[in-house]
């Protein structure tokens, strides 16, 4: 962790002394909700490679925000992934036409991952509960810069190798799509359900993570890593490896 908040810092210290002399840039040792400490040491920034921190400030654009905005909106593409910087939301979804409310967010949490990384439209909406300010960061900056660095992929072999030295699989699929051939001893936690799932998941444990494409789970994969779970992806999902036994026989 030291030598993370080492880089950081760095990095901080560089953005102020440019912003001393252009002040149209933005100074990040003031982004309080980037620079928290749970971001920096367990989430998605404390893997970056050195070399990608700086490339990836540029990339976030801060915008101000007001209550009552809508940040994101169900069944939209997803364009943006975002961080909280100042203020709170809340998470809601349409559910037989009532909106129901599943999370409020806060300063240092992040949002918009899951379309971005499944290439799907949004699940929920996001509304601003209070005045505040975001950074947002456009999808491919996200998925070549955060994606790729944080995604630890393998094939059906390699997990099945890990599961056998005590790793778990995660079935993100719905239950009834698990129960028709969920693998044997995995736990079923649709991806829908993976951010309120996290809290009752082992930080020493290792998951493999899969679907029945790849799809839902890069999603599932990306969100528990980025919350410090050590996750594996199967690559090409249940799919791939069906492919690959019926090129054998």
């Amino acid at each position: 962790p030291l030598d993370i908040l080492v880089t950081w810092d760095q990095v901080a210290q560089k953005s102020a002394y440019a912003h001393a002399v252009n002040t149209s840039t933005t100074e990040w040792r003031r982004m309080s909700g980037l620079f928290t400490m749970e971001n920096l040491t367990l989430g998605a920034l404390s893997e970056l490679p050195a070399a990608n921190i700086d490339n990836l400030l540029q990339q976030f654009e801060s915008i101000p925000v007001h209550r009552g905005d809508v940040i994101v909106k169900q069944g939209d593409v997803g364009d943006y992934y975002y961080l909280i910087e100042r203020g709170r939301c809340k998470v809601t979804r349409q559910i037989a036409g009532t909106a129901v409310e599943l999370a409020e967010l806060k300063e240092g949490d992040v949002f918009g991952e899951e379309a971005l990384l499944a290439d799907s439209v949004r699940n929920a909406t996001v509304t601003m509960k209070t005045d505040g300010a975001l950074l947002r960061l456009a999808k491919a900056a996200f998925l070549k810069m955060l994606r790729e660095p944080l995604m630890k992929r393998v094939d059906f072999a390699q997990a099945q190798k890990k599961v056998a030295g005590g790793a778990i699989w995660i079935d993100v699929r719905f239950p009834a799509e698990f129960q028709t051939n969920g693998l044997p001893n995995a736990i079923n936690i649709p991806l829908n359900d993976i951010r309120q799932a996290t809290a009752g998941l082992d930080h020493k444990q290792q998951y493999v993570v899969y679907c029945q494409t790849g799809r839902r789970s890069a999603a599932a994969a990306f969100l528990l890593a980025q919350r410090g779970i050590n996750a594996l992806l199967l690559e090409g999902g249940l799919k791939a490896m069906s492919d690959k036994r019926e090129l054998e026989t």
